[in-house]
Parts: C-alpha cells; structure tokens; sequence
C-alpha cells in the first residue's frame, strides 16, 4: 500500500518569484541601459512595487486574468516590471520579436490575442506599421515618460507607462492559480511559414529558472553579476530574468546597444560575472577586445546557445581570458536550456584540446529534461557516439502542442526537436545539424555545423556558414560563406588549403563564397534560407 505524501502543495508562480527576490535579496541592484542610453539604477523591492502599480495600472485598463499582453521592447527594467505585473496578475505575457517582418509580428499579435502592446520608443514606426492590421489592440503603451512620449499618428489610445503607473498603489493582492496556467507566451522565429506560439505555465517557467541557477549550468546566486545578452523577447532570455530574483543576483541589462564596446564597458563598469547570449554576439565582443588589447576584469563564464558555438572561439575564451564557456542548446519549445555542457572533475584534468572539444558539444541534459534519438522508422537509436538520429526530448518544461493547435506535437511522448545529434554513453549529446541544413552527397552525411567551425578555426575568419548546393553527380555539395575579419586577405585556396588538414576531403567545399555580411534572423542565426535562395543552383546549371 502507498502512503500518501504529508507535505504542503504550493503552486510555483511567477509572483512567488517576484515576492521571494524582494523579500530575502530586496537591496540586490537591478540596472537597466535606457533606450536613450543613460543607466537606471534601483533595488529588487524597488521593481516589485512597481510592478505591483503596473498591475493595478492593468486592471485599471480593463484587463482580468487569461488577458494577453504583448511588449515589443529590449532587455530594460520597464520590460522586467511587466514579466512579473502581467504574469503574476493571472494574465499571460506576450513577448513579441521586434526583427521578425511587420506581417509576421501582426500575424503574431492576432493570433495571441494581445489587448494592450507595451513598446520601447525605438519601435513607434514598427508600431505605426503593424497598428492598423491589429484592430483588437485596444490600449499601445510606451515605456517612457511623459517627456518622450512618440506621436505616432493614427494609432489611439497611446500612453506613457509612467503616467500610466505613476497614481497607482504599490499593493496588489497576487491571485493564486493554478501553477499550470499560462504565463508568457513566445513564438517561433517561423523560418518556414507562420510563426507557431508556445505558452509557458508559471511551473515551467519556474522551473527552468530554477534549473538555470544550479552550479552545473550557469550558477545563479547571490554573489553573482548577470548580464542576459539574449534578449527578453527571445525565450524569456532563458529565463535569466528569473532566475537572477530566485538567486539572489545583480541584474545587469543593456537596452539596445548590443554593439561590442558597449557591452564591454558595461560588463566592466558593473563587474558581470555571468553573461548569456548567442555565439554571433561572443565572436563580435572577442575581436573588439582583441583589437583593443583588453581583458576582462571580472567576467568568469558565459552560457551559449542558439547556434553552435566554434571550439577555436571556446578555446579562446578560455585560454587567453580565462572565461568558462557554458555551451547549451535549447529551443522556444524547450523554455530554453535544455541541455548543458561543463567540465566534470575528471573533464578538468583533461588536455586543452580535449576539453574544449567536449564544451563544444551540446551536453548533458540538465534535471527534469530527458534526451533520445530516433531514426527515420521510429526506432530508438544506442547511444555509443556515433549514430546520428533525430533528437527527441520530453520534460518538466517541454512544449506539448502548440498555442491553439488541436493536435499534439508529441511522437509517443516526446517532442520531435528537429535536430540531427549523437548521444554519447556518458550522455554527452552533440548537434550535428538541422534536419533542414545536413548535406547528402553522394549517399553520405557532410554536418553544416562542423564544416563552419573547421573554418571559423582560421585566424582571417569572422564568421562562416555552409548550405547544401543542388548537384548534378552528387546531389549535394557544400558552399562555404566566408566573413573576413577586417583587413585580413584570405582568398578561395588558402581557406581550401587549412580545412584539407581538418576535415575529410570530400567534405571540402565545392566553392568559398566571400561576403560582407551573413543574413542574420531575430535571434542572431544565420538564416540559410536565404543564402539557398540566392545560391542553391550554384552547381546544377540552373
């Protein structure tokens, strides 16, 4: 006979986050890069009440529990109050991209349902845009003073957040529901067709967070400095915005200027411990110091994700600055990290080239999160390292189906990821392409991924990107995209000449294509679409 369990049921709730981060870390900074570039600067109690005004402020405008509202702004402390105002109020927090195309973001606000659209000034003429095809958005909210309130014509009822919160109470009775309800709401970059929502419950976002503090992933307490460069309106920053209340850290976020030097001064200025954010911003910041001779004072690890992150680059960051490189992989159906790769006590003894190898895999998956492979017939592939499989995941924060879809997403329980990947016995799992970007030649598997960081190991390399080409022997050959570092002379042969020693020959490309710039999406992936688009009859003669 089974006992049942004698202990307290409390739902986990994003409100429960915001009143434990005021309660025992009240006096931890938040500081906040404005949109105008100056930095705000106040305390965790300091945000709570006046995301507890923001709610009123809400409720004032007519919006209940289950009400949707969307916010098409950068990481700032008047987006970190909404998180919590909308979320804990019962209402679910619509985080929109601001790059994806103006059709795509009005796509996106209908399909959710938002009735009031917060939006950072730099925005107004994307909200001008997308206005007048959004007619169930009833109130457009600037987060700004009176003073820098946009006059965007023929779009009504546009407020100035501090005139809308300013009268407001700073006590809201947070209602207690139910831990499985919708919080926040994130669509996919919708590469192919329209994006598709994901609605994260306040348990899956609490426990993702929560996930992200422990020491094996990114280590969030309160002796740290955080700086998400990911941004809030891609997966809830990974959900770095909680995680930092949960642990007690400083919560450092840089508005809009993404650019290296900015960020660099701020993680110097503010003394970041910890930062997050795709491999593209990482690649950018390392050449500004470099080209600078600088170093870092204080920074001792960064969480990658979103695209492979190049070993070269990894080796880099910790060899000659001496920061760890927490490489992670994780999806908008994942509520970010998903799985992790740190060095084990074993892995630390391990030679230099060996370990960064091992940080350049995916890793482990973090508590709460299983991994398999499936090949093409269902079957569930070993893991020895080498089979190569559809990864599929299932956990306490994996997307069941999508928002207002009918069906389930799931196969037999598991979400499908759409990620080629090996799986190692110790459970060291490895991307090894997208479904959509593996290249077939000759009957055999060259990986995108591994093919762009034997190049990005080159010295003249900024940045690379590889796409399968139509062949009329092969079916398939590989185009490398070369981005040259400035004033570096790299021609078509040399670059030819330095992958020959580092892959196989038929893996070599059947041409370098040297460019300015690569098409980055919204979350700063190379988008291949594009580049097949322009290039993908190079080699059949079409």
């Amino acid at each position: 006979m089974q006992h049942p369990g004698r202990m307290m049921d409390r739902p986990l709730l994003i409100s429960a986050i915001l009143e434990h981060g005021a309660s025992q870390f009240g006096e931890q900074h938040i500081v906040s890069r404005e949109t105008q570039g100056a930095l705000h600067r106040y305390s965790f109690s300091d945000m709570a009440g006046r995301a507890k005004q923001l709610a009123n402020a809400l409720q004032q405008l007519g919006l209940r529990p289950g009400s949707v509202v969307g916010s098409i702004a950068w990481n700032n402390h008047r987006h970190l109050e909404a998180y919590y105002a909308v979320s804990g109020s019962g209402m679910v927090m619509h985080t929109c991209n601001p790059r994806l195309h103006p059709e795509q973001l009005a796509y996106i606000i209908n399909h959710a349902d938002d009735e009031v659209v917060l939006f950072d000034t730099t925005f107004a003429p994307l909200v001008q845009a997308v206005a007048p095809s959004c007619p169930q958005v009833k109130h457009w909210v600037a987060l700004c003073g009176a003073d820098a309130l946009p006059v965007i014509e023929g779009v009504p009822h546009v407020h100035a957040y501090e005139t809308l919160i300013a009268d407001q109470s700073s006590s809201f009775d947070w209602p207690e529901c139910d831990e499985k309800t919708g919080a926040a709401l994130c669509y996919t970059s919708g590469t192919t067709g329209n994006p598709k929502g994901v609605l994260y419950s306040h348990r899956a976002l609490t426990l993702s967070a929560m996930g992200a503090c422990m020491p094996g992933v990114l280590s969030i307490w309160s002796q740290e400095t955080v700086l998400p460069v990911v941004p809030m309106f891609h997966i809830n920053a990974w959900c770095l915005p909680y995680a930092a209340l949960i642990g007690g850290a400083k919560l450092v976020l840089p508005g809009p200027r993404l650019d290296p030097a900015s960020l660099y001064e701020l993680m110097e200025t503010e003394r970041v411990t910890v930062s997050a954010g795709v491999p593209t911003i990482w690649m950018g910041l390392i050449q500004h110091v470099e080209q600078h001779n600088l170093r870092f004072t204080t920074m001792r690890r960064t969480g990658v994700g979103g695209s492979a992150m190049p070993k070269a680059l990894i080796a880099k960051f910790s060899d000659v600055y001496g920061v760890d490189v927490r490489h992670g992989w994780g999806m908008t159906e994942t509520a970010a990290i998903a799985t992790m790769s740190t060095l084990g006590a074993a892995d630390s003894a391990l030679p230099a080239e060996e370990r960064h190898a091992l940080v350049a895999k995916q890793g482990k998956s973090v508590f709460g999160i299983e991994i398999k492979l499936m090949d093409e017939n269902g079957a569930t592939l070993p893991r020895d390292g080498t089979s190569q499989g559809e990864l599929m995941v299932r956990g306490q924060w994996i997307v069941e189906r999508y928002h207002k879809a009918e069906r389930s997403a799931l196969v037999d329980g598991w979400f499908p990821t759409g990620d080629i990947a090996t799986i190692s016995p110790q459970g060291v799992m490895q991307i090894r392409d997208r479904t959509k970007d593996v290249i077939k030649s000759g009957g055999e598997w060259i990986s995108s991924i591994d093919l762009e960081n034997a190049a990005v190991a080159h010295p003249s390399v900024a940045m690379a990107a590889v796409i399968g080409v139509k062949h009329p022997k092969w079916d398939e050959r590989p185009l490398l995209f070369i981005v040259r570092k400035p004033d570096q002379p790299l021609d078509k042969q040399q670059m030819l000449d330095f992958l020959t020693e580092r892959v196989a020959k038929w893996w070599l490309p059947e041409d370098v294509v040297f460019v300015d710039s690569l098409p980055l999406g919204g979350t700063g992936k190379v988008q291949k679409n594009e580049l097949r688009q322009r290039y993908g009859h190079a080699f059949s003669g079409e």
